[in-house]
């Protein structure tokens, strides 16, 4: 197994009970649904091996293809790879989604991103870098207020160089991964070997003032 960067721990809290692991069948290609099994051997050519998350989703087809429909859209956006890893991390922490989170942080390492950038996506704190915390900021705003973000908030989003069509391809960002995270939370999908350098826990809250 290839030698991973550090990533600083994040302190845990008591996470919520999760479903039974007799609801949710870990599926194989030859257990799975018909409509699931193209889609199953796709994602192993691609990544080497079938994510255990997708292979829960597998019970549900249309689940599993808008996903990875709405994730490759999402992938052709004008935003940049380290940007649209912001979003994905944002949602992921938001929604305490272990899976996701491990996953992502997977990525932002391969795309060299900053350790002080990744362990402030993780544990949920203002980014270092202003123009990429503009976009965590905006994320967050977009979801707390149910995209109606005031002026204010889509000023402060375009100020840092971004334009109209990235708002809305933030909200393609955050309808995506809000359906995985959501999804993986309730299979209560476990984290593959592959992803254990990358294991979060979320964040404790912080003390009060």
């Amino acid at each position: 197994m290839p030698t991973h960067p550090p990533v600083p721990p994040v302190a845990s809290t008591p996470s919520a009970p999760s479903a039974p692991s007799t609801v949710f069948v870990d599926h194989t290609v030859d257990s799975a649904p018909a409509a699931s099994r193209g889609l199953m051997e796709v994602m192993t050519r691609r990544l080497g091996y079938l994510p255990a998350p997708a292979a829960r989703l597998a019970a549900s087809p249309q689940l599993l293809d808008g996903f990875l429909k709405l994730s490759g859209l999402f992938e052709t956006t004008t935003l940049d790879p380290l940007t649209r890893e912001v979003v994905i991390l944002t949602i992921a922490t938001r929604n305490a989604c272990h899976v996701c989170v491990a996953m992502h942080t997977g990525k932002l390492t391969a795309l060299g991103a900053d350790l002080e950038l990744i362990a402030a996506l993780r544990e949920r704190r203002p980014l270092p870098d202003e123009r990429l915390d503009a976009v965590r900021a905006f994320t967050v705003e977009v979801v707390e207020r149910a995209g109606a973000v005031g002026p204010d908030a889509l000023d402060a989003f375009l100020a840092h160089g971004y334009t109209p069509r990235n708002a809305l391809e933030v909200v393609l960002g955050i309808g995506a991964y809000t359906l995985s995270t959501l999804a993986n939370r309730m299979t209560d999908a476990p984290l593959d070997e592959q992803l254990a350098p990358y294991a979060w826990s979320e964040p404790a809250p912080a003390p009060a003032a």
